[in-house]
């Protein structure tokens, strides 16, 4: 099966390493016999909400996230519409903050977002800093733990009724204070959460990669063979543990 990915501004939002997302998409996928058709989707160019499977923003400097604001918001029609239709998203950092309503800096100057997530971020004095550790419940009764590295200066604050990805157990998470980190709708993602994420937290890719193959099936999240992971999980153990140290919130 082919599952059509697209990689809105690679070009600008590709720092932490966010390429290794897709390099464990496609690997994964790969070794159950899927291939990921990966397409970048650049500035001014159109993005159609049926061309894809699955969507991904990584995160970018002030500068970059400043360059590509305004043509993802004038995207917002579009990532609705590929939203409603079921398909896959994981945003990054601040990917993950221009897909809320938008980014208000310090100047009081504003970014506009997408507006898919129910949230808005505002800039913070300090940078939140080191590993996490967070519990998610992606589907009822199936909690996961999900290790990673956030960095940033952003308090992203949830809308009353808005769905974190996970509850932090040891970190900063959104914004230092609430005990939620990231956002879900549905089958899209978000996060501040990089290093890259994928790696360390396979299960969070096969989830990802089953919602997709559904999508692109047209029918239900597709089972996928389970895989040895050993040195995934290995890489977890270590952030995890890194996180354990640092402490926090439990």
């Amino acid at each position: 099966m082919r599952i059509r990915v697209g990689h809105l501004y690679p070009e600008y939002l590709n720092i932490y390493a966010d390429r290794g997302n897709i390099a464990v998409l496609t690997r994964r996928a790969a070794l159950r016999g899927h291939q990921l058709d990966v397409h970048a989707v650049g500035i001014g160019e159109a993005l159609d909400p049926a061309a894809h499977d699955l969507l991904y923003v990584g995160g970018g400097q002030d500068r970059e996230q400043g360059l590509v604001a305004p043509d993802l918001a004038a995207k917002s029609d579009a990532l609705h519409a590929a939203h409603a239709r079921g398909v896959a998203m994981l945003a990054v950092c601040g990917g993950y903050q221009l897909l809320g309503r938008g980014y208000r800096a310090r100047d009081g100057s504003f970014l506009p977002g997408a507006g898919l997530f129910a949230h808005e971020t505002v800039a913070g004095e300090v940078r939140m800093i080191g590993d996490v550790l967070l519990e998610c419940e992606l589907e009822p009764g199936r909690t996961h733990e999900v290790a990673g590295f956030e960095n940033h200066a952003g308090r992203t604050l949830l809308d009353p009724g808005a769905e974190p990805l996970g509850r932090v157990l040891h970190g900063f998470g959104n914004d230092g204070a609430s005990g939620a980190e990231g956002c879900r709708l549905g089958r899209a993602l978000g996060t501040y959460l990089h290093g890259p994420l994928l790696p360390r937290n396979p299960w969070l890719a096969d989830w990802l990669l089953s919602h997709a193959l559904g999508h692109a099936t047209g029918g239900e999240p597709a089972e996928l063979a389970p895989l040895e992971d050993e040195l995934e999980r290995a890489a977890f153990r270590v952030a995890a543990e890194r996180a354990r140290r640092r402490g926090g919130r439990r």
